[in-house]
C-alpha cells in the first residue's frame, strides 16, 4: 500500500526525522491559508498522486484535454503564485512517466516551506529480494531519475545491505556518509536521519521508502524533502493506523474490487485475459502466452478455494478491460475441484453474455467431470489438455502469434 507525500511527511515528523513544515490542502483557499501560515516566504506547491516524476509531469484539463501547466511541483514566491499553481493543479490530470498517458486526477496538494539548498541527494530503503535483507541506496545525484543514474553512471549509486537481526550499524551509516562526501555537522545530521529512517522502515513494515531529493541546507542540515512510502500489504493488520491512510481513489478500481472479492489481480497492457489458480501458475501462464506471441492483459489468481461467485466476479473484472479480446482459463485442481470451476465458467459466460473467445484448460481433481460439463454446455468454449495447447489456441483465436 502506498501513501501520499504529505502523509509520509507526517509520519516522518512523528518519528523525529527532519522535514520542512507543510500543510495538506484540498482547495485553493486552503493553499493560500497554508502560504500565510508558513510565513509568506518561498514555498513549494506539490501535486499529491501515487506516482513519481511529478515535477516533470504535465497537467491537463480533464474535460478539454488542454495543457494547463508544465510540472506538478512548483516553487511559489508570492501569494499570487500559490493561487495560480493551486488553480492549475487541483482537479486537473497530471501525466508523468509513471502514470501512463491516462494520468491521474490531482485532488490533494501539499504546500511546504522552502529551504536554502546546497546539494541534492538520493536516498532509498527497500528489500533486496535476492539477499533477503533490507537494502539502503544513496547517491549524490539527487533530484534526478534514479533509473537514468543507474543506467549511465551506476558507480554513482552506493549500496549497503543491512542484517535485519543486527540492524543498521554505526560503521555502515558512517561509510554511506563518507561516500556522499558528507562531513562534520552534515555527516552527523545524515547519520541521525538515516538511522531514524531505517528504524521507521523496520518498525512500520515498509516495502520501500524513497527520498528524492534529500537535501543538505546552507547550514549543513540534512532535510528529507520528499517522502515516497510503501508498506507491505501482508503486514498491515499490525498497523491499523497506517491502513487508515489508504487512498482508494489512487488505486486501479478493478484491483480494489478484486481484492474485496478475495482475488489477486493486476492489470497489464495486453489483450488476453487470464484466470488462473495459484500465483506461480499464473506467472507461468503469462510466460507461455508471450512465448506464443500473445500479450497477457492481467495477472489474476483466484486462489485455491474459489467458488462460482468468485469465478463470475473474476470474469467480470477481466471483461471490464476494453483491451481484452479473449480469455484463457488455466486451472490445476487440487483443493479446488475442476467441476466447480467448470460450472463457474458456464455461469459467468451466460451471466455476462461473453462473446470473446474463451479457452479453458482443466487438470487435476474432477477434471474429467469438469471437461464433460463444459462440453455439454452448448456454449462456444474451447478446451485444451495442456497449457501450451491452451496458450497457442487463445493467441490464434485473438489473431496474434509469432
Amino acid at each position: 500500500m502506498n501513501i501520499h507525500e504529505y502523509q509520509g511527511k507526517a509520519l516522518f515528523r512523528e518519528a523525529g526525522l527532519t522535514v520542512q513544515d507543510g500543510y495538506h490542502c484540498t482547495s485553493v483557499e486552503q493553499a493560500l491559508d497554508a502560504y500565510d501560515a508558513l510565513g509568506g516566504n518561498v514555498v513549494a506547491v506539490k501535486s499529491q498522486i501515487h506516482a513519481g516524476g511529478r515535477g516533470k509531469g504535465s497537467l491537463f484539463c480533464p474535460d478539454s484535454g488542454d495543457l494547463m501547466m508544465e510540472g506538478g511541483v512548483k516553487i511559489a514566491f508570492s501569494r499570487e503564485d500559490v493561487q495560480q499553481f493551486a488553480e492549475n493543479i487541483l482537479g486537473n490530470v497530471l501525466v508523468t512517466k509513471q502514470t501512463g498517458p491516462e494520468g491521474k486526477t490531482v485532488n490533494n496538494l501539499y504546500v511546504e516551506g522552502g529551504c536554502k539548498i546546497s546539494h541534492e541527494y538520493y536516498l532509498a530503503i527497500l528489500i533486496d529480494r535476492e539477499e533477503k535483507v533490507p537494502l539502503i541506496m544513496a547517491s549524490c545525484e539527487g533530484g534526478m531519475d534514479i533509473e537514468e543514474v543507474a543506467e549511465k553512471t551506476p558507480e554513482a549509486i552506493f549500496k549497503v545491505n543491512v542484517d535485519p537481526q543486527i540492524g543498521l550499524e554505526a560503521e555502515q551509516a558512517k561509510s554511506l556518509a563518507d561516500s556522499l562526501n558528507l562531513s562534520g555537522t552534515a555527516a552527523n545530521s545524515f547519520i541521525e536521519n538515516l538511522t531514524g529512517l531505517f528504524n521507521f522502515f523496520v518498525s512500520n513494515d515498509c516495502a520501500m521508502v524513497e527520498i528524492n531529493p534529500m537535501v543538505r541546507t546552507e547550514d549543513d542540515q540534512i532535510v528529507l524533502l520528499d517522502a515516497k512510502v510503501g508498506f507491505d500489504d501482508n503486514a498491515l493488520f499490525r498497523h491499523p493506523e497506517i491502513f487508515e491512510l489508504r487512498d482508494i481513489s489512487e488505486e486501479e478500481p478493478t484491483e480494489v474490487r478484486a481484492k474485496a472479492a478475495g482475488l489477486s489481480y493486476v492489470k497489464l497492457d495486453g489483450d488476453i485475459g487470464c484466470l488462473v489458480n495459484g500465483a506461480g501458475l499464473a506467472m507461468a501462464t503469462m510466460d507461455v502466452i508471450k512465448l506464443y506471441g500473445g500479450e497477457p492483459a492481467n495477472f489474476l489468481d483466484v486462489g485455491g478455494g474459489a467458488n462460482e461467485e468468485q469465478v463470475t466476479t473474476a470474469f467480470g473484472i477481466i471483461m471490464e478491460d476494453p483491451n481484452v479480446k479473449g480469455i484463457l482459463v488455466n486451472i490445476f485442481g487440487g483443493i479446488m475441484r475442476c467441476d466447480i470451476i467448470a460450472r463457474g465458467v458456464i455461469a459467468a459466460t451466460e451471466a455476462l453474455a461473453l462473446e470473446d473467445p474463451l479457452v479453458v484448460r482443466l487438470v487435476g481433481t474432477n477434471f474429467e467431470e469438469g471437461r464433460r460439463i463444459l462440453a455439454e454446455s452448448g456454449l462456444n468454449i474451447h478446451t485444451a489438455e495442456t497449457l501450451a495447447e491452451g496458450a497457442q489456441m487463445i493467441v490464434e483465436l485473438v489473431g496474434g502469434g509469432n
